[in-house]
């Protein structure tokens, strides 16, 4: 892993995109040097730290979210521009070696990419069997299963040392 720099985004709700007002999402700048082996770094290391259900592809170009589980994209081969949050939201420009990690109820889509862009995914332990839901969903329903997803124990590049421990905490419980 190389010194990297992470942006934070805290999303509103757009519409009937929920995103995740309590958790931001972490944009992390060369987690790896671009290399031939991307994906595999990638894959071993979201595994090592328990980040499982591993894919490798694309993002899609029409914006979804997941309901039920957290997600980290680490990119392994190319560019992108990722809309972030909604329409009219957040646009990310992201290259080989850098890392997403997408709570909960973030809208995202592909907004524009190079030929030879690709993804790897994964999900915290125990949340593989995540759901798509799009914009036509009932967002009181994704709302209430997002509330229920559980904070990872670990931060899908650094294991326990990573910005995502520090950025990401239970929400304050009032008196």
């Amino acid at each position: 892993m190389t010194q990297q720099t992470t942006s934070t985004y805290l999303l509103k709700a757009n519409g009937a995109l929920p995103n995740n007002p309590q958790l931001p999402v972490l944009v992390c700048e060369q987690v790896f040097q671009p290399n031939a082996n991307l994906v595999n770094q990638f894959k071993q290391t979201f595994e090592q730290n328990n980040w499982r259900g591993t894919w490798v592809g694309g993002v899609f170009d029409y914006h979804h979210y997941h309901s039920t589980a957290h997600e980290v994209l680490g990119v392994a081969a190319g560019s992108a521009v990722i809309l972030l949050g909604g329409p009219g939201a957040e646009e990310i420009e992201v290259k080989a070696g850098d890392m997403l990690i997408l709570p909960a109820g973030t809208g995202h889509c592909l907004e524009s990419s190079s030929a030879d862009f690709k993804v790897v995914g994964a999900y915290p332990e125990g949340q593989e069997n995540y759901d798509i839901c799009t914009e036509d969903d009932d967002p009181k329903e994704q709302k209430e299963n997002i509330a229920k997803v559980t904070l990872p124990e670990s931060d899908p590049i650094a294991g326990a040392n990573g910005p995502l421990l520090k950025h990401w905490h239970k929400p304050e419980q009032a008196l």
